[in-house]
């Protein structure tokens, strides 16, 4: 039989989880068929299978393995599990060996139960420690998620058995133990908290969450999945590690403005019937195209800072902030400098879509050098994003508003916004953030370049 593991699907990808089996134990499968859909860091993909046979399943539908590990197994034909059938009695040998020893201690305990006071008579939270189930690196096979649990609630892994594959100890395994062990002490500490002597104060009702006894009420636990999981870790070593500053600008989006109503009519007028009406560029598309062009002048920001070193990019590949259910996602416009407004336009509409409907893949998720994130549709006027690594330099976009200036002496109403641009220190110094926010400032209070 041929081994099928979890594959590396993306080039962050460490685990992945199964979401679904395409095909059922036992069936046949034939290579290049869709075989089962995993959820990675960045996005759910499906596997094909590389070979054909009986599909063997090992990994549960849910289960999270990391990168490498076992998850199925296919056969040249259906009895093509006979080989390992030998290997099967492996596991009652052992057992027999032990079994003379069973009938002993039988008779042993009725004894030694005799012998022990009352007070010694097990409660039923005891359990007796599961042998040792080391994996190749010496640990005891569990998954991540259940590690974590186990970590958080004191719970030692060895003294559990896993009914994962292979004896993979998975999360039910870990809450059904922790709810086993802490159900005695709540019998035994009573159903309410004891009243103060002094009998001041009310009563504050306690619930139970996982077994813990808290004041805050029901609470709900709920798991996140691969993408956020990969997120919260992904911005956690940002602030921890790069050393960043951030500069403001507030922008004359004026001439843009009526840019946009322009292209809006000349969309409107070349309009195919039955094809559906074109959309102009957003605002968003002209900020994405100033960056571009502005990067391409000052190659410094559209970088990477790896162990020490600075890699200057020769392709200028603009990220963009995607809010999807529950998540961010930054699809890539690649080669953002050399595409005209009306491809960013398509681009990044037709990325948005794939990102909401979850069809988005790794490749069209990688290779960005810089990013642009919009919060100005949600009336936010000025925030600081998060630099997304090995990026240097990452763009927040403000809300376009009206706002009182001073033009030639007279007090005006002018369409402004304010852009925030946070840089790594190790890279990019304060003259270059400050160039580098002037120029797209400038391109975006004469617009005209940005049609070329």
């Amino acid at each position: 039989m041929s081994d099928i593991v979890m594959p590396r699907l993306s080039d962050t990808m460490e685990e992945g989880t199964i979401l679904r089996w395409l095909k059922r134990d036992g069936e046949e499968v034939k290579r290049g068929e869709e075989l089962v859909e995993i959820e990675t860091d960045k996005a759910t993909m499906t596997y094909e299978s590389d070979q054909s046979g009986t599909l063997q399943t090992l990994a549960q539908e849910g289960a999270t393995l990391a990168v490498g590990e076992l998850i199925a197994r296919i056969g040249a034909a259906q009895g093509a599990a006979a080989p390992e059938a030998p290997a099967a009695p492996q596991a009652p040998a052992a057992q027999g060996a032990a079994a003379p020893q069973q009938p002993a201690a039988a008779a042993q305990a009725p004894a030694a139960a005799a012998q022990a006071p009352a007070a010694s008579v097990p409660t039923p939270a005891a359990r007796t420690p599961a042998p040792d189930r080391p994996d190749e690196g010496g640990r005891v096979k569990a998954s991540p998620l259940a590690r974590r649990i186990a970590s958080q609630r004191g719970v030692e892994l060895r003294s559990l058995s896993g009914s994962g594959p292979g004896g993979r100890i998975v999360k039910a395994d870990v809450v059904s133990f922790a709810g086993e062990a802490n159900a005695p002490a709540a019998v035994q500490g009573g159903a309410a908290a004891p009243a103060r002597p002094d009998g001041a104060g009310a009563a504050v009702p306690i619930a139970t969450v996982d077994g813990v006894s808290t004041a805050k009420g029901e609470s709900t636990t709920v798991e996140l999945s691969r993408t956020q999981q990969t997120i919260a870790r992904r911005m956690a070593e940002s602030r921890a590690t790069i050393p960043d500053f951030i500069t403001q600008m507030d922008v004359d989006m004026q001439e843009c403005v009526k840019l946009r109503t322009e292209l809006k009519g000349l969309t409107q007028r070349e309009t195919v019937p039955g094809a559906g009406a074109q959309q102009p560029p957003t605002y968003n598309d002209m900020i994405l195209k100033a960056c571009a062009l502005a990067l391409r002048e000052h190659p410094r920001a559209n970088a990477s800072y790896r162990d020490g070193r600075l890699l200057l990019h020769s392709r200028v590949n603009v990220g963009v902030a995607v809010a999807a259910r529950d998540a961010l996602i930054v699809p890539t416009v690649f080669d953002a400098d050399e595409k005209s407004l009306g491809e960013i336009a398509r681009e990044t509409r037709a990325l948005s879509e794939k990102v909401r409907a979850g069809t988005i893949t790794p490749p069209e998720l990688g290779g960005g050098t810089f990013t642009v994130s919009n919060l100005g549709m949600y009336g936010v006027k000025s925030f600081s994003a998060i630099i997304n690594p090995p990026q240097v330099a990452i763009l927040s976009v403000g809300a376009l508003e009206p706002r009182a200036v001073a033009r030639d002496g007279e007090l005006v109403i002018r369409e402004t916004m304010t852009l925030t641009l946070a840089c790594d220190h190790r890279v990019l110094y304060g003259a270059d953030a400050a160039l580098l926010l002037a120029r797209v400032r400038e391109l975006l209070q004469a617009p005209s370049a940005l049609t070329l």
